[in-house]
């Protein structure tokens, strides 16, 4: 049987097949509620109560509810997989939910089946984090096009489970309202160790993050180990095998490790091995983290990083950063750093400024990434790009709109009118900066949850609904301006409930069914 149910503004048409290929039925959207139950019930489920939505984090999108007990893990549960490629999944939620992992086999009551279907055999348009479970005589089976919505209804079981014991009788069938749901830590100003970070990577799985950020190279440090610039690296910092076990956690739970090295601002690591390349003015005076982007060899030494590293985070992304050049924060950047005025003319012409200058910067970086690897996107923060100039910023740069406070700052409009597709960290919600330092303060889940949506980008107020498709997601960002002001676990337990309250808007656009005491109390079921 084939259900038609809108999801998110389309038509998305999905089977869920028992082993001997009978239909899943057919649904209706629910608010987290109770739901009309299906026609075709069973006799023998008439005396169950109409089942209500399964409590997770983020919520479900969709549940028909169904007559019937549900499903409990038992002694004799089994996980069975069919397709090798989902072994991992499969054994990941027999621990969890201590079952046996069987492999290929058929399913029997009791048993929790992943499976993953064909082009035919679901919907066209579902995407690749869709997935379909279906809860009916004592089994439970999964269903997805590709292995991360199958994991993704992995996660849905294991929440649902631990929140109530049970996962309810009939039909759940869920995607993401945004395709990128990110985490951003800040590991240069205030390091962390490679356990810490793995315990995150495991945190964010079962909430269906699907990025993990890592700002690794900044005023205050270099963290990750170099063969090619050993010179900048500092004494704290994380080796390439711990690396590469973050990134093999990560991506066993579908979860891309993007790095930044951020310049040509932030760079002061690298300039403390070189220091001929920090920008100065015409007084002399050094500018803090800036390099000379006049000079050929600043460009080189990041070039020859995101070579390095490029093989060493092999995820689809890869940021430049580009915020928070300090030439061009002064009053006058043409007056106080002549000689990168004087390089623009000459690169382009008698009308060029620095601003023209940075943005051949940030192009030119991309471009050795492309190099480097070039089916990987590239992003970099919204105060990197500038408009009106002579240098045009490359149209297939992702935005990272986090601030529109700085001078000459664009509104996030203004990118989307260009047609340019934005990530929000807006700072006013999404960034914990340690210490409080200038305005910032602590982000609550609360706020987050009762105030924010992915269409909220600068300030409180929401960009038209008809950008919404050019906004690609979220991300809540950690930053370590004051290092020592929180430890690793202050942080951990300061971020808890704004990730879950974050992901809960990116995973569901609707308005949320639960109250923040209510949604607080889940988190402490579901974990």
């Amino acid at each position: 049987m084939v259900a038609a149910v809108v999801v998110a503004g389309a038509v998305v048409a999905t089977v869920a097949l028992w082993p001997d290929g009978s239909g899943g039925g057919s649904g209706s959207a629910s608010d987290g509620g109770s739901a009309k139950p299906s026609a075709e019930s069973s006799s023998p489920s008439v005396a169950y109560p109409v089942s209500k939505a399964p409590r997770t984090i983020p919520s479900v999108r969709n549940h028909e509810a169904a007559r019937g007990p549900g499903w409990k893990p038992s002694d004799d549960g089994r996980v069975l997989v069919s397709d090798p490629g989902l072994a991992d999944e499969g054994k990941l939620l027999a621990r969890e939910l201590k079952l046996r992992y069987a492999g290929k086999g058929g399913a029997r009551q009791g048993d929790v089946e992943l499976a993953l279907t064909s082009g035919g055999g679901g919907s066209e348009k579902a995407g690749a984090e869709s997935y379909t479970m279906t809860v009916r005589e004592g089994r439970v089976r999964i269903t997805g096009r590709a292995q991360a919505g199958v994991f993704y209804g992995t996660r849905t079981l294991k929440q649902s489970v631990r929140a109530d014991g049970v996962m309810p009788e009939g039909v759940v069938r869920d995607e993401p309202a945004k395709p990128q749901r990110g985490f951003m830590l800040d590991i240069a100003r205030k390091p962390y160790d490679a356990g810490w970070i793995e315990d995150r990577v495991r945190e964010l799985a079962d909430l269906k993050y699907n990025q993990l950020g890592l700002h690794f190279s900044d005023d205050q440090g270099f963290r990750i180990a170099s063969d090619s610039h050993p010179e900048i690296v500092s004494r704290e910092h994380l080796t390439k095998a711990q690396v590469r076990s973050i990134v093999k956690l990560a991506t066993g739970l579908h979860i891309t490790v993007i790095p930044e090295i951020d310049s040509p601002g932030h760079l002061g690591a690298v300039i403390a091995a070189h220091p001929g390349l920090q920008l100065k003015n015409t007084s002399g005076a050094a500018t803090r983290g800036a390099v000379d982007i006049s000079e050929a060899e600043a460009g080189s030494i990041v070039d020859d990083l995101t070579r390095e590293y490029v093989k060493l985070f092999p995820g689809a992304y890869w940021n430049l950063g580009a915020d928070e050049y300090q030439a061009l924060v002064v009053s006058h950047p043409e007056a106080s750093f002549p000689q990168l005025a004087a390089a623009a003319r000459k690169k382009y012409g008698q009308g060029a400024t620095i601003k023209d200058l940075a943005m051949s910067w940030l192009n030119d970086r991309a471009d050795a990434v492309r190099e480097a690897d070039p089916k990987r996107v590239v992003k970099a923060w919204n105060d990197g790009f500038f408009a009106g100039g002579a240098v045009k910023g490359d149209k297939d740069v992702e935005v990272g709109y986090w601030t529109g406070k700085e001078i000459g700052a664009r509104g996030p409009e203004e990118y989307l009118r260009e047609g340019r597709e934005v990530l929000n960290y807006n700072d006013e919600y999404m960034y914990y900066v340690l210490g409080q330092p200038n305005t910032f303060t602590y982000p609550t889940g609360q706020r987050i949850y009762e105030q924010w949506t992915p269409r909220v980008i600068r300030g409180t107020k929401a960009v038209p609904a008809s950008y919404d498709k050019l906004i690609l997601g979220g991300s809540f960002a950690v930053w370590g301006d004051l290092a020592q002001a929180q430890t690793q676990d202050q942080v951990a337990d300061g971020i808890r409930m704004p990730l879950r309250a974050t992901v809960e808007k990116l995973w569901n656009p609707d308005k949320p069914t639960l109250s923040w005491a209510e949604f607080v109390s889940l988190a402490k079921r579901t974990g």
